[in-house]
């Protein structure tokens, strides 16, 4: 269980933190590693980002920034997702994110910064964000579904579904649950047979043109989280969660 990695030209990533995949400040750090790692590997030609469980990811583990005095956990987990998403987005190589199940909080920024994600029937993905005190991650979202559902999604804390997400063209395929991982091995399979070199260019150049740089983005927002922290408003919604 944790986070592991099986190389080969088409890498899995794979998330198993029971029971939902809520990551705690050293599993998104093993996730950042692992991803860094996959794609510093000249035989990778493709990532697969996968979970095992209940669902793909839950976002941080909340018992750990509540059990934790002072702000160190906080500070911790702010860069270990920083460090987790960025690791996504800047992979050398192409991620196809494999979503089932719940899809939350920071689950939405290693979808929202993966190349394609296939999904499966049941999948559903949102920021509770709000109801946690907290924010962050809109600057993800916002590459899975239209800007003026970004902002009644955050206010709200409402879901959407992969069906929702497949008619906007930000998931690809959606699939029954039991062959997610099929499905996504398989549009890896046709981006591994394509030459490499090209594909990581291809990755480069993408990166290059996106009209929003994600990095600098999403530190932004981690701001307001640290003020919401700092006033107390966090602490009361985390207890209110638990």
């Amino acid at each position: 269980m944790g986070i592991s990695l099986l190389g080969g030209p088409v890498a899995e990533v794979v998330m198993d933190v029971p029971p939902v995949n809520a990551l705690a400040v050293r599993d998104w750090e093993e996730l950042a590693r692992a991803v860094r790692s996959a794609g510093e590997d000249p035989g990778t030609r493709v990532v697969v980002l996968r979970a095992e469980g209940r669902g793909f990811n839950a976002g941080v583990d909340i018992k750990e920034l509540r059990d934790a005095e002072g702000f160190e956990a906080l500070v911790g987990v702010n860069r270990a997702c920083y460090a987790a998403f960025a690791a996504v987005y800047e992979c050398a190589v192409p991620v196809v994110a494999a979503v089932h199940g719940h899809c939350l909080g920071g689950g939405i920024g290693l979808a929202g910064n993966a190349d394609i994600v296939v999904a499966s029937e049941d999948a559903y993905f949102g920021l509770p964000e709000v109801d946690r005190g907290a924010l962050g991650a809109a600057t993800h979202l916002a590459r899975l579904v239209p800007r003026q559902l970004v902002r009644a999604m955050v206010y709200t804390c409402r879901n959407v579904t992969a069906a929702e997400l497949h008619a906007f063209g930000s998931v690809l395929e959606v699939v029954p649950r039991e062959k997610v991982r099929d499905a996504a091995m398989e549009v890896a399979g046709q981006i591994a047979d394509k030459d490499p070199y090209v594909i990581r260019r291809a990755k480069e150049s993408l990166n290059g043109i996106d009209p929003v740089d994600v990095n600098r983005s999403y530190r932004f927002e981690q701001g307001f989280t640290f003020e919401l922290n700092l006033m107390g408003v966090a602490d009361r919604h985390r207890e209110r969660f638990q």
